[in-house]
C-alpha cells in the first residue's frame, strides 16, 4: 500500500513538474522574442523589425502626446542608430506573463542604458507589452511605457 501511495506521489510531482517546464519553455520563447524586439530597435535590424513589429502597431510612450505606429518605430530606430547610439545595458528585473490563447500580455520593469555620442543616457520604467502568435511566429503589435519616478 504505502508502495503505490509513493508511486502516485512520484506521479503528481512529475506531472506538475512537466506541465511548469511546458509553460516555462513557452515563455521563454515569447521572453526571447520580446528581447529580440528590443535589440532590433536598438541596432536598427529592419528585417528582424519587419517581421516583428506589424503594420498595425500601435505604441503609447511616457511624455509624448502623439501615438506612435509602425513607421515611426522604424524611423525612430533608424535616428538613434544613425546618431551613433549603442545599447551599453538591457535588463528586466520583473516580468509576469498573462495567456490568452494567441495572444500574451508581457508586463515588465526594465533598465535599458544607451550611450550616443560618448554620453550615456540610463532609463528606467514599466511597459506592457502586446504579443500576438501569427503562423507559428510571436508578433509585437503594441506596447504602453512609463518611467519611473
Amino acid at each position: 500500500m504505502r508502495t503505490r501511495r509513493n508511486i502516485w506521489i512520484t506521479a503528481g510531482l512529475l506531472t506538475m513538474t512537466l506541465l511548469t517546464a511546458a509553460g516555462q519553455t513557452g515563455d521563454d520563447e515569447l521572453l526571447a522574442v520580446r528581447e529580440s524586439v528590443w535589440r532590433a530597435w536598438l541596432v536598427n535590424d529592419t528585417k528582424a523589425l519587419a517581421r516583428l513589429v506589424p503594420a498595425e502597431t500601435v505604441v503609447l510612450s511616457t511624455g509624448e502626446e502623439q501615438w506612435k505606429h509602425q513607421a515611426e518605430v522604424f524611423r525612430e530606430s533608424a535616428d538613434f542608430r544613425a546618431s551613433g547610439g549603442k545599447l551599453i545595458r538591457l535588463e528586466f528585473p520583473r516580468t509576469e506573463v498573462q495567456h490568452f490563447g494567441d495572444v500574451a500580455i508581457v508586463w515588465s520593469k526594465y533598465i535599458l542604458e544607451t550611450e550616443t555620442k560618448g554620453k550615456r543616457s540610463l532609463s528606467s520604467g514599466r511597459v506592457t507589452e502586446i504579443f500576438v502568435k501569427r503562423n507559428g511566429q510571436w508578433t509585437n503589435p503594441g506596447w504602453h511605457t512609463d518611467s519611473e519616478k
